[in-house]
């Protein structure tokens, strides 16, 4: 099986993504969506969202990463997967399934669920100009409001030409609320030829293991469930047997506290920080507590010498 690993907005980005594949257990990653609106985007605006493709499209642990895209005009998403192509993307994938309500607003993500049609002249686009040996992919959910469509619009991708295909299983309307319906991608499965990589709601390693039972998927995507349990991945293929201990968590929280010193303000850094601590408090009771620790404290300075200068001073 292979595990994907999904982005993040504002959390798993490209730090991230570099800490938790060199942990192990993942096979692929995804970048965060670039937005595209009506013109060709210049090239330092793909390096900034994946500067993975200085390095051959691969992350530094040596895992591929394909560049995602997210957008409703079809010439314009054509010529910006065109231009990614270039740059020597591993792969290109597209975006049906933001929720969030400023990109739906603006005909992104999700949005484009209740138009297969339109799925599939982006799809068809962006494959048309792509290179055959760069493999164009899709990202979908269930539907907008209701699964009325939801293997309408598997259709319209894979007749597009989309290779492969993942699935979170929930709709724009459902969020990220439990459950996730793995066995409306069972329906799909059935329903389609290429391959379909099942999301939604794997926290555990029986969860992963229902959730290719329930979906007759093969192999999976994992986000959220990677960021509250960094071994995540590792325990679901079975080369890991436990969970790490919080001191061995801790320190990955410096390393991704020190991967933000350039390129992202204070305040975000101190947000981010919590941000993880508050994932991690679904696996550890450290992280709660860590997170009251921190809970108030906006300064970066601040917040590196009240929670992390004990590492710092281990390091030296």
């Amino acid at each position: 099986m292979r595990i994907l690993l999904a982005p993040m907005e504002g959390l798993l980005d490209f730090r991230l993504r570099d800490i938790l594949t060199r942990v192990g257990g993942y096979d692929e990653c995804v970048s965060e969506f670039i937005r595209v609106n009506d013109t060709l985007l210049p090239s330092h605006r793909f390096y900034r969202y994946v500067p993975e493709l200085y390095q051959n499209s691969l992350t530094k642990s040596g895992i591929p990463v394909k560049v995602q895209l997210l957008g409703s005009d079809i010439n314009c998403m054509a010529e910006n997967a065109g231009k990614v192509a270039s740059l020597g993307a591993y792969g290109i994938d597209i975006n049906f399934g933001c929720p969030a309500p400023t990109v739906n607003r603006n005909r992104g993500g999700a949005a484009l669920l209740k138009e297969p049609n339109l799925m599939y002249s982006i799809v068809k686009a962006v494959r048309n100009v792509v290179p055959e040996e760069i493999p164009v992919t899709a990202k979908m959910r269930l539907g907008y409001d209701t699964t009325e469509h939801a293997l309408v619009c598997a259709k319209a991708l894979e007749e597009g030409g989309a290779k492969e295909i993942v699935v979170h299983a929930r709709t724009k309307v459902d969020g990220y609320k439990p459950p996730a319906y793995w066995e409306w991608i069972s329906k799909i499965t059935e329903h389609i030829k290429i391959p379909v990589v099942a999301n939604g709601e794997i926290w555990t390693v029986t969860d992963a293991i229902r959730c290719k039972e329930i979906s007759g998927c093969k192999d999976i995507m994992i986000g959220r469930g990677a960021v509250a349990n960094p071994a995540l991945a590792l325990l679901i293929k079975g080369t890991q047997y436990n969970r790490f201990e919080w001191l061995e968590i801790k320190n990955l929280l410096l390393n991704y506290w020190k991967s933000m010193e350039t390129g992202i303000d204070g305040i975000s850094k101190t947000g981010r920080i919590k941000q993880w601590l508050k994932y991690l408090s679904r696996e550890y009771e450290e992280a709660t507590v860590d997170f009251q620790i921190v809970r108030q404290l906006t300064n970066p300075k601040e917040l590196e010498t009240t929670y992390f200068s004990e590492l710092f001073s281990q390091r030296k």
